[in-house]
C-alpha cells in the first residue's frame, strides 16, 4: 500500500500557531526541525487526509485539518493499529510509538470533535524519526514492514 505526504505544518511554540510549509527537515531522534516538540516518543505526528475528511462530514463542518495540531497530513495510509510499523516518507522512516489522543483544544475548534476523534486511531498517530532528511508534500509515502 502506498500513499502521499499531502500536509506539513511545524508548531512554533507550545500551545502556538501551526505553520504550513512544503518541506521540512528530519533529525533522527529528535523530529522536525524548527518544531517546537523536538525529542521524546511524540517527535513527529500524523493524521490521515480520508479520517478528517469523514470527521468534518460526521459532524457538518468545515475545520482545516491544521486544527488538529499533527505534523504530517497523509493519503492512502491508514494509521489504525499501526504501533511498531515503520513508515517510509521520500527516503525518511518514522517508527509508529502509538495514537494520539485528542484534547480539549479539539472541541474548541468543533463542539464534539473530540469525542468523534476518540476511537480507532482517529486522532492520529505520534511517531520517532529514524533518519535524518528532507521530507516534502508529494512525497510517496509506504509501510516498510
Amino acid at each position: 500500500m502506498t500513499g502521499a505526504l499531502v500536509a506539513v505544518w511545524l508548531k512554533r511554540a507550545h500551545r502556538g500557531k501551526m505553520d504550513e510549509v512544503d518541506a521540512a527537515r528530519l533529525k533522527a531522534g529528535k523530529g522536525l526541525s524548527g518544531n517546537a516538540d523536538q525529542g521524546g516518543k511524540r517527535q513527529v505526528t500524523l493524521i490521515e487526509q480520508e479520517v478528517w475528511a469523514a470527521l468534518m462530514a460526521e459532524l457538518g463542518g468545515a475545520v482545516p485539518p491544521a486544527a488538529r495540531r499533527a505534523n504530517l497530513m497523509l493519503s492512502g495510509i491508514a494509521l489504525a493499529s499501526t504501533r511498531g510499523r515503520t513508515l517510509r516518507i521520500g527516503e525518511c522512516r518514522l517508527r509508529i510509538l502509538g495514537e494520539t489522543k485528542p484534547c480539549e483544544r479539539m472541541d474548541e475548534a468543533l463542539p464534539g470533535l473530540r469525542q468523534a476523534m476518540h476511537e480507532n486511531w482517529r486522532g492520529g498517530a505520534f511517531a520517532e524519526a529514524l533518519d535524518d532528511g528532507e521530507i516534502r508534500v508529494g512525497a510517496q509515502v509506504e509501510w516498510l514492514d
